[in-house]
């Protein structure tokens, strides 16, 4: 499967860079949490750095500061393939910041992508995309909204608390 979402914001890149690099980090911009659960990996953003969301694990394969991240599923996970977040120029001011899941499910993800991880999962990303522009330019021309659907999905299935502590 190939899911990809995109948005152009009235930016220029280096901005857009600049809060792509602070993906998972103490002041994440980006990551929709709380609504979504936090966005955890062992050590900054960097290749190496392993976590996830949820029961979702990733490891970045690929960085290039400012512009891409890799994010790749490990072999027992329900996902075999990658995830990845970039950043680029479109014309004068503006850029795009796209996100494309290219993978394979397996197991029980065969059931459950169609029908419920692909829902959420496009959720999450457009509400990263929203918190994009809204950083970059401090408004979103066009919110993103939850589906029924996705707002009963997560009536079911919250989003796990944050670990604490302690």
């Amino acid at each position: 499967m190939i899911n990809m979402q995109r948005r152009v914001i009235a930016a220029p890149v280096a901005t857009l860079g600049a809060l792509h690099d602070r993906l998972a980090g103490p002041d994440d911009p980006l990551w929709p949490a709380p609504g979504w659960g936090p966005l955890r990996l062992d050590r900054p953003l960097g290749v190496g750095a392993s976590g996830g969301h949820g029961p979702i694990r990733y490891t970045v394969t690929a960085y290039e500061p400012g512009l891409r991240v890799r994010f790749e599923f490990p072999d027992d996970a329900p996902l075999a393939g990658y995830h990845e977040l970039w950043v680029r120029a479109t014309g004068h001011g503006r850029a795009e910041m796209v996100h494309i899941l290219v993978a394979r499910a397996r197991g029980a993800m065969l059931l459950l992508w169609p029908l419920a991880a692909r829902w959420l999962h496009q959720a999450l990303i457009a509400e990263l995309l929203d918190n994009a522009e809204r950083a970059a330019t401090g408004t979103v021309r066009t919110p993103a909204r939850r589906s029924l659907w996705v707002r009963l999905l997560h009536t079911v299935m919250p989003a796990p608390e944050p670990e604490t502590a302690g």
